[in-house]
């Protein structure tokens, strides 16, 4: 029997019958001991993997990376990322400072038009020529912000800011 609620609190998302697989698997992996919570995690996931729908998305979509109960992605929720890789149960996406394989159950698509993916793509190739780790905070926290816009476009000003650093790097 669990001995922790940490242990349960995954299988919450599954149904009564999975949820007896799942802590069936997960014991059987801790050796017949009462397994850690992380492993309960793991063959939940596996579980969700194998009863997901496929992958729909595509080459160039653009997405928000939604971070709810996966610590890989701290500090990434509502970010978004557009998709270069296409997998069968995750997809690669590229945000402003790096690339990140994403469950699907951790992605949302924007639904943008092709031209709306394309502007995205622009965006965030000029966000990522400019960001770095050296940064001042204030100049990162700016380029972090317009990672997580909820449009397809920059505004006139955030535009001149973003040029203006663009300039300022290049210098």
């Amino acid at each position: 029997m669990p001995t922790a609620e940490g242990q349960v609190r995954p299988m919450t998302k599954l149904e009564s019958q999975q949820q007896q697989e799942v802590w069936v698997k997960a014991v059987e992996q801790a050796g017949g001991k009462v397994p850690p919570a992380r492993i309960v995690k793991d063959v939940v996931r596996k579980i969700m993997e194998r009863t997901q729908v496929p992958n729909t998305y595509q080459l160039g979509e653009v997405c928000q990376i939604l971070a709810k109960d996966n610590p890989e992605l701290r500090g990434k929720g509502g970010c978004w990322g557009i998709v270069n890789y296409v997998g069968e149960f995750s997809c690669t996406v590229a945000t402003w400072d790096g690339e990140y394989t994403v469950g699907l159950q951790y992605l949302k698509s924007y639904n943008y038009l092709p031209a709306e993916c394309q502007q995205m793509q622009l965006i965030s190739d000029r966000i990522s020529r400019v960001y770095s780790d050296s940064l001042e905070e204030t100049v990162k926290s700016l380029l972090q912000l317009l990672g997580k816009l909820n449009r397809p476009y920059l505004t006139d000003v955030e535009d001149k800011l973003l040029k203006v650093l663009e300039l300022e790097i290049r210098d």
